[in-house]
């Protein structure tokens, strides 16, 4: 009886706690973000917070999105008037091992993304992740590129007739997923010149791309006409973003915005402090500039 009672009290102080940091976030004012970044969040980061709750938190700190939802999820983010900047590809077979650069699952993942491609649409939502899958070794880059572009060239049109942008996600293989293929921006551009679309980009994950290469600034004026979507991560540790890790975010965004970006910056940190929204609002913050 003793067990019950401590469990039942822990859980009246968790529920406090959290209550708490949910009431903090909404006397945020969004309003005072100025305009020049268009602000979401992913929602994995954030999975010991119900939907409802972040989506409410979000909309008091100015955020315009939650991403990498489900097609189960998209109806709820809608009620609260916000959108899903780039909505999850991961599937029961697919996912970021195991991509489009193996002509073997081709078929599979076409059928897979014109079902994701069809619900995105319908939810009026712009832009769809996908992978490249790993290396395995026996798979050089170049040929792994060339299965790529012949998979996702089956369904661009699909795409194009539907207005879901395609992007392909820039992951680092060096610490957090090993043997990725699209783990180079140069890789990643050349796979958007080979399938010649507007509507397949890549995703510039600022975190992934400072351990695979760095020099994230030149990178990304060079090659901005190709990138949909930045998420943001501090180095070391995928966590906070602000002097605890090595980027400068600020001028990174300034360096976004000065290309004329009108897409959407993601926090894509895992946050390590207790209260998770405040690490939220602080990421946000010192992104916009």
């Amino acid at each position: 009886m003793k067990k019950t009672v401590e469990g039942a009290t822990a859980s009246v102080v968790m529920t406090e706690a959290v209550a708490s940091r949910l009431e903090a976030a909404d006397n945020i004012m969004g309003a005072s973000l100025q305009g020049r970044i268009n602000h979401s969040v992913c929602r994995w980061c954030y999975d010991s917070i119900d939907l409802d709750s972040l989506c409410r938190a979000a909309k008091n700190i100015g955020l315009q999105s939650i991403e990498l939802l489900n097609v189960d999820e998209f109806e709820t983010v809608k009620k609260y008037d916000l959108t899903c900047a780039m909505v999850s590809g991961i599937g029961k077979e697919f996912g970021i091992t195991n991509g489009w650069n193996k002509k073997e699952n081709h078929e599979g993942l076409e059928e897979w993304y014109k079902y994701l491609i069809d619900e995105t649409s319908k939810a009026g939502f712009k832009n769809l992740i996908c992978f490249s899958g790993n290396r395995e070794k026996k798979l050089s880059d170049e040929d792994g590129l060339k299965n790529a572009a012949i998979g996702l060239k089956k369904i661009m049109k699909y795409a194009e007739k539907k207005n879901v942008t395609i992007v392909m996600e820039l992951l680092n293989s060096r610490v957090d997923h090993p043997d990725y293929m699209c783990d180079h921006t140069d890789w990643g551009v050349e796979l958007c010149k080979n399938i010649e679309s507007d509507n397949f980009k890549i995703l510039y994950d600022i975190y992934h791309m400072q351990i695979m290469e760095g020099d994230i600034i030149r990178r990304i004026r060079d090659n901005h006409k190709y990138i949909a979507h930045y998420h943001t991560g501090g180095v070391p540790g995928r966590h906070e973003i602000d002097e605890t890790q090595e980027i400068y975010y600020p001028a990174i965004m300034s360096a976004i915005a000065e290309t004329g970006f009108k897409g959407f910056v993601a926090q894509e940190f895992f946050p390590i402090r207790a209260d998770k929204l405040a690490s939220l609002k602080q990421g946000v913050n010192i992104c916009d500039i």
